[in-house]
């Protein structure tokens, strides 16, 4: 029987050191007679005693830890002569120690003695077990177990077999389970599954008709390197993996008052360029300013627990993102489920300490200090008397070095979890564990360290091996239940993913990026000509060479026909500006920053008519500096022809004022408005913007498709399993929970999302058949069923209705089919 390693949850101290034995007088006759008698059945000791002493005494007397001079690790530990003096009571329970102190015949010398006692039934198969000669089988044992799945380890791949490296080691794990694998999944259900994972978005009809009609041999492999390679959707979508791992949100605890930092657009740019894996965590452990966010941690307010400092939550969270150990409960005492110590995650903290830290054991400093060191010492030293930059840089290079087998094995076991539905090792933070398949782990590790920590080679490794082609099954519920791969996991959607395959159907997006994405996700094209001269203004026309801090209000007068398709404006300011429409705050990137514009997408608040473009403009400083703004408003109307260009910027046509009435930001022109100075135009110094201007709105719109990754989670999502990001989160919760039932059938949030949809698929659509077919195909990846087809234009009409649509759109919303991957 292989070596267990963990306790059980109830697992109890043992209590302080067993007295010397010598030094303790023989149990009396009195004693003796309060003993249960012994079982009188044979013992089985894996069956009968091996639970009790994981459960009762490991904790103090194994995993290498002898309190009193007293070890179980083995049989030959627990005879041990001298202090334990067991040797001398085998046979003869009645007069062991041991059996006393668990039985409580004294009742002021009982073990444990904390927590739950022995009960009489566990007393009487320890009694039985020594008379019958404390049998003990020598493959069991309860001592420390070595360390796995930290030193590297290359396995050679069979001689023959399958194309992909990963599918030639699986198939003897499938010859050595008698498993013959199921035929791969059809074209479809693979570009599906494939187009979720790596970018998290479904396909559209399109592309699914041209993948299936595509010949191609190679056309999965193609696929998938495609698909890795829209480094844009790609980024976005893996966002919200590392999001999670990182504890890095948009909104939320300790971002308003500083205690907290967002990583955002480092994180994006990391994933966008596919940031070499050993570098993206070089670049946290000892940190740029872009990315000390996530080893700063939480600074709470109030009084916390040392265990939530924010040295102690570097520790924890390095831990178990880079290195698979879950140190929460060493963070506060030696652990109870695992082989972890107080002075394990002391010694890790106090890397990122300022100060020596005192270890605190439940609450109560204990007046002792750990040695600062790496989890795994053999890895290397940390100087503790080099300043903490130099110990940050030191511990950087430990982990990210190519000995360090655990950092490539921790994350290519997350990456296989998260493609397939259930890691190699499970859970996925006890890499101390087994894996399923040992070279299939080491394997996978030792590619992705040699061909430059690429995580993008290693996800097309398993994107294109027949493992994760084979057709989806249901995984067992808890971890440690028993596993036999024999495909991918049956997956749910993410919250991200649910919202994002919502706007695929429907064409109703997220309205903006927050965390500072929204200048990143511009997709840069050529410069180009403007439609409109925009020129810089001011109410004085010194502004350009300095002028005195104060404010600027501007106005301009809009007059459209229709809605349009797009809107943006791009705000150039010196100093900061709010942009106000018919007198509702636009949303969008301020820049505070006169070379980097801020974006609005103003669709929403224009309506055909006249429309008032309202400006607060400030220009701060102690003193006379420059002072100006600049405008430049992409507008694109549909038409039957194509597009019509209504683009404006700032000029003389705008009005200013110094003292605005009440009113100014929409219809009314009371007040002191005059001609807005002109300044100069886009290459006027000291700004000089036209390049950067012209770029800028060369790029796409900015507001197109906003997906759920770049902004703040809403009741939807947060029903749907999104955490808060306070703590690292590595698995979702997959479980169906009460509060999600009610958000699926009666949520606001979902409920207005589907609404818009329909009115945006009425104005595109006006065949109901047409319209039923769309939906189909977009939301399951699949034509509808004669019988669903029939199903659906009976509810939305052959001349479509709202509430017909929005019914069909809940139902299909609804269906397992969509929001599962198979």
């Amino acid at each position: 029987m292989a070596p267990l390693r963990f306790l059980a949850a109830s697992v109890l101290a043992l209590g302080t050191a067993l007295v010397s034995l010598a030094a303790v007088p023989p149990p009396t006759a009195e004693a003796i007679a309060k003993l249960p008698p012994a079982a009188t059945r044979p013992v089985d000791f894996a069956r009968d005693i091996q639970p009790i002493l994981e459960t009762s005494c490991v904790k103090c007397h194994g995993r290498g830890k002898a309190k009193g001079d007293w070890s179980i690790d083995t049989r030959a530990d627990f005879l041990k002569p001298g202090e334990s003096g067991l040797a001398t009571l085998v046979g003869d329970s009645a007069h062991s120690r041991m059996i006393h102190l668990v039985a409580g015949t004294d009742p002021d010398d009982v073990m444990p003695q904390k927590g739950t006692k022995l009960t009489p039934e566990q007393v009487s198969l320890l009694r039985a077990w020594v008379d019958q000669g404390l049998k003990w089988p020598a493959e069991i044992t309860f001592a420390k177990p070595p360390t796995r799945n930290l030193k590297p380890r290359q396995p050679q791949l069979p001689a023959t077999g399958p194309a992909n490296p990963l599918d030639q080691l699986l198939q003897a794990y499938f010859e050595g389970h008698q498993i013959q694998p199921a035929p791969l999944v059809n074209d479809r259900m693979f570009a599906r599954r494939v187009y979720l994972d790596t970018i998290g978005l479904l396909p559209t009809p399109e592309e699914l008709d041209a993948f299936a009609a595509d010949r191609s041999p190679d056309k999965r492999q193609q696929l998938v390197r495609k698909l890795l390679h829209d480094n844009s959707r790609y980024a976005q979508h893996w966002l919200t993996f590392w999001n999670d791992l990182l504890r890095n949100d948009y909104r939320g605890t300790g971002y308003i008052d500083g205690g907290r930092k967002q990583i955002s657009t480092w994180l994006y740019a990391a994933l966008r360029d596919n940031k070499p894996y050993d570098q993206f965590v070089r670049e946290l452990v000892n940190p740029t300013e872009a990315s000390e966010g996530f080893s700063k941690g939480i600074v709470w307010r109030g009084e916390v627990n040392a265990s939530m400092t924010p040295p102690m939550q570097a520790a924890q969270n390095i831990g178990q993102v880079f290195m698979g150990v879950n140190l929460k409960c060493a963070s506060c005492h030696d652990s109870f489920i695992d082989d972890w110590q107080l002075s394990d995650a002391y010694g890790l903290a106090g890397i990122y300490a300022e100060e020596k830290l005192q270890m605190v054991q439940c609450d109560k400093p204990t007046g002792r200090y750990a040695s600062l060191k790496f989890l795994f010492p053999e890895l290397g030293a940390v100087d503790p008397q080099a300043p903490r930059a130099k110990r940050l840089e030191q511990l950087a290079q430990i982990i990210t070095q190519p000995e360090n087998g655990r950092l490539s094995r921790t994350v290519v076991n997350r990456l296989w979890a998260r493609l397939l539905g259930r890691g190699l090792v499970e859970p996925l933070d006890v890499m101390q564990n087994e894996a399923w398949s040992p070279d299939l782990l080491d394997w996978l590790a030792e590619d992705l360290v040699a061909h430059r920590w690429d995580l993008k080679r290693t996800l097309e490794l398993i994107l294109t091996s027949q493992a994760y082609q084979l057709p989806a099954v249901s995984l067992p519920e808890k971890p440690e239940d028993k596993y036999v791969f024999t495909g991918p996991g049956i997956r749910r959607l993410s919250a991200e993913q649910f919202r994002d395959a919502l706007g695929s159907l429907t064409g109703v997006w997220q309205d903006k990026p927050e965390g500072g994405l929204d200048a990143l996700l511009v997709e840069r094209g050529p410069a180009l000509a403007l439609a409109a001269d925009p020129f810089w203004i001011w109410g004085d026309p010194h502004g350009a060479t300095g002028v005195p801090p104060g404010t600027n209000w501007f106005r301009k007068t809009l007059i459209l026909d229709g809605p349009l398709q797009e809107a943006t404006v791009f705000v150039q300011v010196d100093n900061s500006a709010r942009m106000f429409v018919n007198g509702e705050r636009a949303r969008g990137a301020d820049s505070a920053d006169w070379s980097q514009p801020g974006v609005y997408d103003i669709r929403k608040l224009l309506r055909p008519g006249t429309n008032v473009i309202a400006l607060e403009a400030v220009n701060g400083g102690d003193g006379p500096n420059p002072a100006g703004v600049l405008v430049y408003a992409k507008l694109r109307e549909k038409t039957d022809s194509g597009e019509r260009v209504l683009d404006f910027a700032s000029d003389a046509s705008w009005r200013v004022s110094r003292s605005p009435v009440e009113g100014w930001r929409g219809a009314t022109t009371a007040g002191d408005w005059t001609p807005a100075q002109v300044l100069g135009a886009t290459d006027l110094a000291p700004w000089n913007v036209g390049p950067a201007l012209a770029q800028a709105v060369a790029g796409k719109p900015v507001y197109g498709q906003v997906r759920a990754s770049l902004t703040s989670a809403d009741p939807l999502a947060l029903a749907l399993g999104r955490p808060n990001r306070e703590q690292v989160t590595t698995v979702r919760q997959t479980t169906p929970t009460t509060i999600q039932a009610l958000e699926l059938t009666n949520g606001e949030t979902l409920a207005k999302l589907l609404r818009r949809g329909a009115e945006q698929l009425l104005a595109s659509q006006v065949d109901g058949r047409a319209l039923a077919e769309r939906v189909f195909s977009q939301a399951l990846s699949r034509p509808p069923t004669p019988q669903e087809l029939a199903l659906a234009v009976e509810l939305v009409g052959t001349q479509p209705r709202r509430e017909g649509v929005e019914d069909l759109l809940w139902s299909v919303a609804m269906l397992p089919e969509f929001q599962l991957t198979f």
